[in-house]
């Protein structure tokens, strides 16, 4: 490394969630210079064990970069972790050491939301196992939904499943018409409410979203028990995106898992309004840690 770039800045960001942890290093001028993978970092797994998962892939984008301590001490950084939003997190996590020149922890949540729209005012809705929508605007955070499973939630693959399985105990006893949907769905069960209630019992938000993408399946076949939870489901991100404009975002972009299955459901006002994504989490968090180098506030 030449001694010009021996005195020059640099930005980490970071992604971690429940299923893997993503991080990138780049220069002044955004070139990518290292990047690593590792396993979950969410703030469920505890403070050490998600950090771990952190400086695994921190370390390997390091190590790809090939920089030294001086370099990594002139890196600035910015984690976005799930779960973030729990009382003390921050905190916790801001106590431990790390190498940089600064680092800047936020939600990977909000991470996503300075990502797609360039730091930029704006809100995203995210529909994948849970929905939420979340926004900056001005200085103000906005937030709606996103209480969790089951009293929550709406639109979400785990809501989507959670009325699937409903139907599915409905169209058993005769209360409503069966069809295709409600049938396959009975015959995980072998057709016996009794297995569905002792599934009932351990079932979590995660268990009930793996029946969403049955439940699209047959909804774009013409099922009609399904075509009606999807729409239900559409008709809930619809209002969830219409209140994000008019809590005052001036754009909002559809994120998560069921966003590209979702999205042809939506209303057409809705779509004509949604905005694709400038880019990812990670560049969110990129955009912390360069605005922790500049003395800005995070968000």
């Amino acid at each position: 490394m030449s001694g010009s770039q021996a005195q020059e800045r640099f930005y980490l960001g970071v992604d971690g969630g429940g299923t893997g942890c993503r991080a990138r290093i780049e220069d002044a001028r955004g070139a990518v210079l290292g990047q690593g993978l590792s396993g979950p970092a969410t703030t469920r797994l505890g403070v050490d064990e998600a950090w771990a998962s952190v400086r695994r892939a921190f370390e390997a984008a390091i190590e790809e970069a090939g920089f030294g301590d001086a370099q990594t001490a002139r890196t600035y950084a910015g984690v976005g972790l799930a779960g973030m939003r729990r009382k003390g997190a921050v905190e916790a996590f801001e106590a431990l050491p790390h190498p940089f020149a600064g680092i800047v922890f936020a939600s990977d949540s909000d991470t996503a939301c300075l990502g797609a729209h360039s730091g930029l005012d704006g809100a995203i809705a995210i529909a994948g196992t849970g929905s939420v929508g979340l926004g900056l605007v001005e200085g103000r955070r906005l937030r709606i939904g996103g209480y969790g499973f089951p009293i929550s939630d709406e639109g979400s693959g785990a809501d989507m499943g959670l009325n699937a399985v409903r139907a599915a105990l409905q169209g058993h006893d005769g209360r409503i018409p069966n069809s295709a949907l409600l049938t396959e769905l009975m015959r995980r069960f072998d057709d016996d409410p009794a297995e569905v209630i002792a599934w009932m019992d351990r079932a979590t938000a995660t268990d009930y979203a793996t029946f969403a993408p049955m439940v699209l399946r047959h909804a774009d076949q013409g099922d009609a028990a399904a075509r009606r939870i999807v729409q239900d489901a559409a008709a809930q991100i619809d209002m969830l995106v219409r209140t994000l404009f008019d809590q005052g975002a001036p754009r909002v972009t559809l994120l998560g898992g069921l966003s590209g299955p979702l999205e042809p459901w939506l209303s057409p006002d809705v779509r004509r309004r949604l905005k694709p994504a400038d880019g990812d989490a990670v560049d969110g968090a990129i955009i912390l840690a360069r605005r922790a180098a500049e003395g800005r506030a995070a968000l």
